[in-house]
């Protein structure tokens, strides 16, 4: 399959080069350094500066209180989301417990449901060996996906290696659209949180449901949304749509790693978790509510503009927004309250599909529409009581007793306790997630690879 490359010269597909990192730490190579320290989310660097409040200071009893909340949730999933989607989408909205996150990102998407009527379907795919084009680029992007991040800080390290089985697995899956180099960090950001399986089922949901077409060849999905972001920005903030339109800058080139990487090598990382917890359940709007809260930030005034008199200087602008315009309190706030629903992405959808065909022609690839968010996938694929069955009961300390949420009979209330322990955070100074790149890339260590999911400071799945 040949490789894609936009008029700007950007090149996702196939392509051995790392995407621009807009002063991230992310895509740079660590080695040569010296720190050893590990925040909360397994990134060295420890604690960044940063000011707000942001979801690790929530206090210990109001974390369990989420979890016993969240635990009741997924195990009666078909009836929450049915009857009650709405509180559902609250508290995604408020953050899952990073305890509980990986397994309730596996519910919102469907990849559950895709897990279970899929068994053993990812073990085959592992186990062929990949098409030598694919597998020699994945091969050579894998060393470049966060890094700083203690699972795939080493080569041939057990991050990496669950990575390009992912990525190596779903070009076996899906061999007519191949790899796209934007997916690597996706799948890398849900390998962070769940088994290689899980992710790989999440990957093609996100893929197929959640961001069709995003990932095919010529990219004619993400430039669309592109234009409907444009026309959208007019409504939002006038004074910056009239900023770009003035100096021509055409929305592919700031917003294509902003949606094809969900913002996953944009955001500080507290950001990053919240944004998803919310994408993954109300889907695509939540993308372009983000994209409009940035825009509307960054070029929103007269006296923001003044800072940029051209494109250039714009450019530079939104490559390296401020981080109080992403800091995790306020910029949640912003995107809850921005209104944006799925209608009026569609109507706009349908609108610039139609300037595309009577200006371009017909798209060279056709993708089925999109589902927004998680009740959109469960309504088009309903699951049954066994697809949706938990793997195993965890119970939150003081909740032994309840028969909503209790395990195993047999089970020692000791043992829950142990594995509580190694699942919730515990209690300990809130640690700051900004990664500001002058620190990280004069003082980050080479770590060896470790298994993040077996670590009590930062996201696990259970």
């Amino acid at each position: 399959m040949a490789k894609a490359e936009l008029g700007n010269g950007l090149d996702l597909r196939g392509s051995a080069e790392k995407m621009t990192d807009n002063g991230s730490p992310y895509g740079s190579d660590p080695e040569g350094t010296g720190s050893k320290q590990v925040d909360r989310y397994g990134f060295t660097g420890g604690a960044q500066q940063s000011s707000g409040v942001t979801n690790a200071d929530v206090p210990n009893h109001v974390l369990r209180e989420r979890e016993a909340k969240w635990l009741e949730m997924l195990n009666s999933w078909d009836t929450w989301m049915g009857k009650k989607h709405k509180k559902v989408r609250e508290r995604c909205r408020k953050g899952i417990p990073p305890s509980l996150r990986g397994r309730a990102w596996l519910y919102l998407t469907g990849g559950k449901v895709k897990v279970e009527q899929n068994q053993g379907k990812f073990q085959e795919l592992d186990f062929m060996p990949g098409d030598p084009k694919w597998v020699d680029i994945i091969e050579r992007d894998l060393h470049r996906q966060f890094p700083f991040h203690e699972m795939f800080a080493a080569r041939g390290g057990h991050g990496q290696k669950d990575l390009f089985s992912v990525l190596k697995a779903y070009t076996l899956h899906r061999p007519e659209e191949g790899y796209c180099q934007a997916q690597a960090p996706i799948a890398a950001l849900l390998l962070m949180h769940m088994p290689a399986e899980d992710a790989f089922w999440i990957l093609v949901q996100i893929c197929e449901k959640y961001l069709p077409g995003y990932y095919s060849t010529g990219l004619e999905a993400i430039q669309l949304d592109g234009e409907i972001l444009n026309a959208l920005l007019r409504k939002a903030s006038p004074v910056a749509h009239r900023h770009l339109k003035k100096h021509k800058l055409d929305p592919v080139l700031y917003m294509t790693e902003w949606f094809m990487c969900a913002f996953s090598r944009t955001l500080p990382w507290a950001s990053v978790l919240r944004v998803w917890d919310m994408f993954l359940c109300e889907g695509v709007k939540v993308l372009f509510r983000v994209g409009l809260v940035l825009l509307r930030c960054v070029l929103g005034s007269k006296e923001k503009l003044k800072a940029c008199q051209g494109l250039y200087e714009t450019m530079e602008l939104l490559r390296n927004i401020r981080p109080q315009y992403m800091q995790e309190g306020f910029l949640v706030q912003e995107v809850i309250e921005l209104q944006l629903s799925e209608k009026d992405i569609e109507k706009e959808h349908h609108a610039q599909a139609r300037r595309w065909k009577d200006t371009r022609g017909e798209r060279l690839s056709k993708s089925p529409p999109r589902m927004h968010g998680a009740k959109a996938i469960m309504a088009a694929e309903p699951p049954s009581k066994r697809d949706l069955k938990q793997r195993s009961d965890i119970v939150p300390l003081g909740l032994e007793t309840d028969g909503d949420v209790a395990g195993d009979a047999n089970e020692s209330v000791t043992a829950k306790r142990e594995i509580l322990k190694k699942t919730i955070l515990p209690e300990e100074e809130p640690i700051n997630p900004y990664l500001p790149p002058t620190a990280l890339l004069n003082n980050v260590a080479q770590r060896g690879s470790r298994d993040s999911l077996n670590s009590a400071d930062h996201d696990t799945h259970l």
